[in-house]
């Protein structure tokens, strides 16, 4: 039980007792430390053997093809997106909420940066007008949600829901259904290049994810926002301002679709109000298939980022076979129910002991 002035453990984490050999009279702990695929490093290994097993499966059905640089490169690039606003998610979804609007506020962010009147202010002064741009309008939809939510006191899938088709009608007025080139080179320039043979959106992703991984398991925002989601009232009683808190995880969700923006205006050289179409699903299923509870209070990062490789990985070698959409859609489906129904048996287990 939670005590005042106290943050509740993070359940990935042993106890000293449970890291003292031998300390676990019963030898439950004893059998589980000697157990590789237990706690969030057998989660870990186990996505690693699945995406190893999809690679096996592109190389014997593509041969050269999948095994290619460029194809890994296509990979990391098609997965730096989506991959982003994956750490945004496993942020909410660990805090005990849920945001269906990421991919409306991408598309809403990159529209407003790649306007006539942004870009001709990015040339005039600096490029870094656009992405202050994109940053700053999703991480006000951000904040948006989070004051409905925690304040306004408004269920979380009602308010982003209604921020998603909020968001997509805004975008939609802004380009008036039209998509709108960037133009200006010196953004094209940065966002474009290739660092050491890699592209840059790779290398934001890399940032962005070991940014995530610090914040949330090195720093006492991550442990409050474990607390939050794992029991808000014993959050509250230790002294946690669950509500504000609540309000700062769908900020970091927005600003994360807002960097989303960014590397999409980079990749597609255009902003539309149809960039972010259902991404807020491939993100869910990422942050869930990587481990992270959909019911809150455990969070991985590094599951995160293994679910958008499995399921970008996927898409590739049914891509590269020219196999359907169809196809793919029931392949995500089936790996996604697996994801859940092993987390319930893991939860099971976890309860019993």
């Amino acid at each position: 039980m939670a005590t005042a002035g106290s943050v509740p453990p993070d359940p990935d984490r042993s106890t000293p007792l449970e890291r003292r050999e031998g300390g676990d009279t019963t030898g439950a702990t004893s059998r589980r430390s000697r157990n590789p695929f237990h706690g969030a490093a057998g989660r870990n290994i186990g996505l690693v053997i699945a995406l190893a097993l999809l690679c096996a499966v592109g190389v014997a059905t593509a041969g050269e093809r999948f095994a290619s640089i460029d194809n890994l490169m296509t990979i990391l690039r098609l997965a730096a997106v989506i991959g982003v606003l994956s750490i945004g998610m496993t942020f909410v979804i660990t805090g005990g909420g849920i945001d269906l609007s990421v991919g409306s506020v991408l598309g809403l962010a990159s529209v407003w940066a790649s306007t006539l009147a942004t870009q001709t202010m990015a040339r005039d002064a600096h490029w870094g007008v656009m992405v202050f741009t994109a940053l700053a309008v999703g991480l006000a939809c951000g904040l948006v949600n989070g004051v409905l939510i925690a304040y306004g006191r408004v269920v979380a899938f009602i308010a982003t829901l209604a921020m998603m088709v909020a968001a997509r009608g805004l975008a939609e007025i802004i380009a008036n259904r039209q998509t709108q080139i960037v133009s200006v080179d010196a953004f094209l320039d940065v966002f474009r290049a290739d660092v050491l043979g890699v592209s840059v959106l790779v290398w934001i992703f890399a940032a962005v994810a070991v940014a995530g991984w610090v914040l949330l398991n090195r720093t006492t925002f991550g442990r409050r926002t474990i607390a939050v989601g794992g029991n808000p009232e014993a959050a509250r009683l230790a002294g946690i301002k669950v509500r504000r808190h609540t309000m700062y995880l769908y900020g970091l969700a927005g600003l994360t679709a807002g960097i989303a923006a960014i590397m999409m205006l980079a990749r597609t050289t255009s902003g539309s109000s149809t960039h972010g179409m259902y991404y807020e699903l491939d993100a869910i299923a990422a942050v869930v298939v990587g481990g992270t509870l959909l019911a809150g209070g455990r969070g991985t990062i590094v599951g995160t980022v293994l679910g958008v490789l499995i399921f970008t990985t996927l898409t590739n070698v049914f891509t590269q076979n020219n196999l359907s959409i169809s196809a793919q859609s029931v392949a995500k489906g089936v790996i996604i129910v697996a994801a859940v129904l092993l987390q319930q048996r893991f939860a099971a287990r976890s309860r019993s002991a």
